[in-house]
């Protein structure tokens, strides 16, 4: 993995009075009954987690879980109660206000679930807005608003305003605007939840175009496992507050940490999320293949070619070695196991 670009430990947020106090007097470990009893809210409970340079890492769980709660105090929108929060190295939570927002302006971006476009600008004047407040002078960022728009594919609707788009095509408006500062760090609130299905299939597809251009590094927030699976490096799930579990989407499917985590996966497709290597077995017969697949390969991606051939199939590392062998058989038992 690479070097953490974002790291928090023993993160707390606690909603209500004297907050700070509470976990002093509890020496920062309290249970949920005495936050309850406390008549306090316990949105974000010691959590702790790293993001790596590049990553594009999820945080999930259902409603009221904490995840849109933490990713505000990874971004100080809203203050942690304690803990540490650290960026490039950075104390972000010994930064003055000032410190914050210059940071939040050239280093963060953030996209959120309501788009909160500006009616009264068309789309190049939104997208230039975040380089307007910078100060930067009109013609320069019209122009790096202009690669914006083009970058997601907005060329030619420059010039509209939010009510005459879709709202795909507004979300767009919304990434291009959080874009347009080169974020070093990128943060996303469940931005495609409010779409239709095939929307967001798409905007799916051009978020993942995105990052294989520019290479951000993310923090992703959805209640969905199908769009974890699609988008994530690692998945963190949490429950009432807290990290239950951080791993792939194909580590917490096969190697669950809780019964909570089990039940959260349960019904996941394993043909989505488990890849060669995690099925395939010792190649017994090197060069007496049917054809080869990646060892990062999802099996649906593969199931068809492999279950259409008489003989296995090699399984190829990153500088294809083979490294193990995969036949229809395996295919069609994980295909058979659903979810």
């Amino acid at each position: 993995m690479n070097e953490p670009k974002l790291i928090c430990r023993g993160l707390w947020k606690l909603f209500g009075s004297d907050a700070r106090g509470f976990l002093e007097r509890h020496d920062f470990n309290p249970g949920l009954d005495q936050i309850a009893e406390a008549g306090l809210i316990g949105a974000v409970r010691d959590a702790s987690l790293e993001v790596a340079v590049g990553e594009i890492f999820v945080i999930m769980g259902l409603s009221g879980s904490g995840k849109s709660t933490i990713v505000r105090c990874l971004s100080r929108l809203i203050e942690p109660t304690a803990g540490e929060l650290f960026l490039d190295g950075r104390d972000l939570l010994a930064c003055t206000e000032a410190e914050l927002i210059d940071i939040r302006r050239h280093k963060m971006g953030m996209v959120f679930q309501h788009f909160a476009l500006l009616p009264h600008l068309t789309v190049l004047g939104n997208v230039a807005f975040p380089l307007e407040v910078q100060g930067v002078e009109r013609a320069r960022r019209e122009a790096r608003a202009m690669e914006v728009v083009e970058l997601v594919g907005l060329g030619g609707r420059e010039h509209y305003f939010p009510r005459e788009l879709s709202g795909g095509q507004q979300q767009r408006v919304g990434i291009a605007r959080s874009l347009a500062v080169e974020p070093e760090i990128w943060f996303l609130d469940e931005p495609f939840s409010a779409l239709d299905p095939l929307i967001r299939r798409e905007m799916q597809d051009e978020f993942l175009r995105l990052q294989r251009l520019l290479h951000k590094t993310i923090v992703f927030i959805t209640h969905d496992f199908d769009e974890a699976i699609r988008l994530a490096d690692r998945v963190a799930i949490m429950n009432e507050g807290e990290v239950i579990q951080i791993g792939t989407p194909e580590d917490l499917v096969v190697r669950p940490a809780t019964d909570y985590v089990a039940e959260f996966t349960r019904h996941v497709s394993r043909s989505k999320v488990l890849s060669a290597n995690a099925v395939m077995v010792s190649a017994e017969s090197p060069g007496d293949f049917g054809g080869e697949v990646r060892s990062d390969a999802r099996i649906h991606e593969i199931a068809g070619e492999v279950i259409g051939s008489t003989r296995p199939f090699a399984v190829v590392d990153k500088s294809g070695h083979v490294v193990g062998q995969i036949g229809r058989e395996a295919v069609i038992d994980v295909l058979a196991s659903g979810g």
